[in-house]
């Protein structure tokens, strides 16, 4: 980034002395040059004719003959209309690349004395996780990785569901039809025992729905006089009494859960540092209640419920507690968001949840802030859509979801086929090859729900995303085994390729500085998707490089190369190239291959 900030704050001195205007450097911004045109970095003048009372070539002029003589950088310009073209001398590349070179410290910004909470995965102790529960999870540990390499000390946490009458109607259905099975006996993962049972329950409440309705009942009638959903609602009511019996089934069947969950989440590659469960915390925020009556944020009505009125932001009245002294679902809330802050003292805290909750973290967020909470200013929704697949919605009830345990080993199986049909195991032992192939298969997975913008819907198509070509985790991973082949050869006839094997140098061809502007973007990109929450930039940044070493590749050659300090040079950026690559990568939680 040196480069462009002394270009800037040439910019700023050149708008001084020309203009007598003062603008600084943070308010300038330099863009990559289009293809089409000369020049590596382009400032855009329209913005600034105000000040410089000149139309856009002559400003631009103006602007470029004095970053020519006052910026040892820029070696010449070029205007087009009002965008300033500017090229910059080899020499300055050069010392841009042996920057990034010797930075040990890549892709790891320094503290910048913030804690942020990264609260992911959530889920139900009612079923297994499916394939909405991946980009979730995929989502989450990949921003905790971006924010942390941003210089952020981060909390991952997880709020599991763990209680409900989603939960009881698993419990009521094992109770009557479960016969002792476990999931040592049935030879099941718990967590997909228990999701069998939520399925059996919805199918024998819909039977006895229909039997109601042959009776005479309606459909709503039938729908709140049916057995079942009686039963588990009496459930829920005993367990909140804290009844042995129903107690201690609760406790058995999320065991299995929690036991499911864990090898899931290994398979996945992501972790967690802080579990919270709604068994603990559905109770907090009543004392928040009152508090909020005392300051007058709250108001109570006549039947004794409690409300906020957001009006004056935007949105209307809503409920806070019930008439009854019961919680709601922005209660308990409430009540957890002080618990975060207490047990940490962060400053921001991410929430990772599918945007059918928009409204909801929107009324809690501007609750906090009308509250005055210290973390009131860093409460943030990520805010992610849906994932479709080809054959269409997902529903747990029925029994139609994509399982994450299966989709995972159905990606693993693919990258195994598609592997095997290229050829590229050649020399690998039985280990090695299976090793690859959970490495390209999750890779693929990962990369294809992170690349796409969070807040975009999106359709899952497992075929497409294991290709090696295009847009694909594959395509990069292999991009840095053939890097990887090559600073292997390179070893091997004893080529030296640190800094000192291609001193002198000052000569670029344009692919080789092509690739280290593009190198010299990682930082600015790392930002950007941390500014952005958003795992999406580092992807495509990923696909780029990727790209662009590609073309580098094919257009030069290495070992065919007769100069030696350019064959040097070249290894060397390529070096660079494949630790960015899997710098970046790691971020995103996907590991790549040195051979294929």
């Amino acid at each position: 980034m040196e480069l462009q900030d002394k270009i800037l704050n040439t910019l700023e001195r050149a708008f001084a002395e020309l203009f007598d205007h003062q603008v600084q450097s943070q308010d300038l911004a330099l863009q990559p040059t289009r293809k089409e045109f000369e020049g590596t970095f382009t400032f855009v003048v329209f913005p600034f004719l105000k000040f410089t009372k000149l139309n856009p070539e002559a400003s631009g002029n103006k602007l470029g003959e004095y970053l020519v003589a006052h910026c040892d950088e820029v070696k010449s310009f070029n205007v087009v209309k009002g965008f300033l073209n500017l090229s910059v001398n080899e020499s300055s590349w050069m010392n841009v690349f042996q920057q990034l070179y010797l930075n040990e410290k890549l892709g790891q910004l320094p503290s910048n004395g913030q804690k942020v909470m990264v609260e992911y995965s959530s889920p139900n102790t009612n079923k297994p996780l499916h394939l909405g529960h991946l980009r979730n999870n995929f989502l989450g540990f990949a921003v905790s990785q971006i924010l942390e390499a941003n210089g952020y000390e981060v909390i991952k946490a997880n709020l599991v569901n763990d209680r409900g009458i989603h939960i009881c109607k698993s419990m009521v259905a094992y109770k009557h039809f479960g016969n002792d099975e476990t999931p040592d006996s049935s030879g099941l993962k718990g967590d997909h025992l228990a999701g069998k049972y939520y399925v059996i329950f919805d199918k024998a409440y819909k039977k006895q729905i229909a039997e109601l309705q042959a009776e005479g009942q309606t459909e709503e009638e039938a729908k709140k006089n049916a057995p079942l959903i009686l039963e588990a609602q009496e459930m829920l009511r005993l367990w909140e009494a804290e009844d042995k019996d129903v107690v201690a089934l609760w406790k058995k069947m999320n065991s299995w859960v929690y036991e499911g969950f864990d090898v899931t989440y290994k398979k996945m590659g992501v972790d967690f540092d802080k579990f919270y469960y709604e068994s603990d915390t559905y109770l907090l925020g009543k004392n928040i209640v009152e508090e909020g009556l005392e300051k007058g944020v709250f108001f109570k009505k006549e039947n004794g419920s409690v409300w906020v009125d957001l009006s004056e932001e935007g949105l209307d009245e809503k409920l806070v507690l019930r008439g009854d002294g019961t919680s709601v679902y922005i209660t308990q809330d409430m009540g957890t968001a002080d618990l975060k802050y207490n047990d940490f003292k962060i400053n921001k805290s991410v929430y990772v949840v599918g945007n059918e909750q928009d409204y909801h973290f929107d009324v809690l967020f501007k609750i906090m802030r009308k509250l005055g909470r210290p973390y009131g200013d860093g409460l943030y929704h990520l805010s992610y859509g849906m994932v479709d697949l080809p054959t269409g919605k997902m529903k747990s009830r029925e029994g139609t979801v994509v399982d994450a345990d299966d989709l995972i080993q159905e990606m693993i199986d693919t990258a195994e086929s598609h592997t095997k049909e290229l050829g590229k195991i050649d020399g690998f032992s039985i280990e090695e090859a299976n090793a690859l192939y959970e490495t390209l298969g999750l890779g693929a997975l990962k990369y294809f729900l992170l690349k796409v913008d969070p807040k975009k819907r999106m359709l899952f198509n497992p075929q497409e995303s294991i290709e090696f070509q295009g847009n694909t985790g594959p395509f990069i991973q292999y991009s840095h085994a053939r890097i990887a082949s090559i600073l292997r050869k390179a070893s091997q006839i004893g080529v030296d390729y640190s800094t000192s094997g291609f001193e002198g140098l000052e000569q670029l061809d344009p692919a080789e500085r092509d690739l280290i502007v593009m190198l010299n973007d990682f930082e600015k990109k790392l930002k950007l998707a941390a500014d952005e929450f958003s795992p999406a930039v580092i992807a495509q940044y990923m696909f780029d490089l990727a790209k662009e070493y590609n073309r580098f590749y094919a257009e030069l050659p290495i070992f065919n190369e007769s100069d030696q300090k350019v064959q040097s040079f070249r290894i060397a950026l390529s070096y660079l190239t494949a630790k960015t690559i899997k710098t970046g990568m790691r971020l995103l939680g996907i590991n790549v291959p040195d051979r294929m």
